[in-house]
């Protein structure tokens, strides 16, 4: 007997400090309420299965760095162009694949850095990294099934600088402040949450999602499940 539920793909892996597991682990279950038979593969390799891939309705990637093969990538591109969603949140989808620009390319965002603490505060965990910052939501997201309803939100945790093109549209911004250790002279915006159309699918990006404890704030969490439903074909 075969199912009519719609298909989700979980890619997850990479650098473990982004806790890829237990983070999909988070989103799986709403996935499965909403009517998704769900797959979880360790690796990108499943990329390269076009046949499988044509049926997949959403792509939710967690996986941080890494590498992917020619194949494979060529592979997630057709899916997506073809009308698969692709979503993710932080370095699982915005810091994947650093040797493919291809990769980049498709995302339109890329993570840069994530500017901490002064170092005379630093103790060499990954809290050195967490800064006090406002998610700014634009007035594109007022009305954006992904947003709506939602007020700017403060966070204390990784405020990713991203590197991105005028083809992604933006929901929500946060800026870099200038502090007197900082070489940069100025404010630095850079989107926060975004989404893009690529072919007939659709792409959900949000920057926070450093740890599960960043997942679970009621914002983050909210907009992320909602992402992945509006990214789904």
């Amino acid at each position: 007997m075969t199912s009519n539920n719609k298909t989700a793909l979980v890619v997850r892996g990479g650098w473990d400090g982004h806790q890829p597991v237990e983070a999909t682990e988070l989103f799986i279950p709403y996935l499965k309420d909403n009517g998704y038979d769900v797959r979880v593969e360790e690796s990108p390799k499943i990329y390269a299965d076009t046949e499988y891939m044509a049926g997949v309705d959403l792509i939710v990637q967690c996986m941080t760095m890494s590498t992917i093969e020619k194949d494979e990538f060529e592979g997630l591109r057709a899916a997506v162009e073809n009308g698969t969603g692709l979503a993710g949140w932080h370095g699982g989808i915005a810091d994947s694949y650093r040797n493919n620009s291809d990769y980049l390319h498709l995302i339109g965002g890329q993570f840069a850095c994530h500017p901490g603490k002064h170092a005379d505060e630093r103790t060499g965990e990954q809290s050195d990294n967490y800064v006090p910052y406002t998610v700014d939501m634009l007035p594109a997201a007022a009305e954006h099934p992904i947003t709506q309803g939602i007020a700017d939100f403060d966070l204390v945790t990784e405020q990713y600088w991203v590197l991105s093109d005028d083809y992604i549209d933006v929901l929500a911004t946060t800026t870099q402040k200038v502090r007197e250790w900082d070489p940069w002279n100025r404010e630095v915006t850079s989107p926060a949450i975004w989404t893009r159309q690529w072919g007939n699918g659709k792409i959900f990006v949000c920057t926070p999602g450093h740890r599960i404890e960043v997942l679970q704030d009621k914002n983050v969490r909210t907009i992320i499940e909602r992402g992945l439903l509006w990214a789904s074909r």
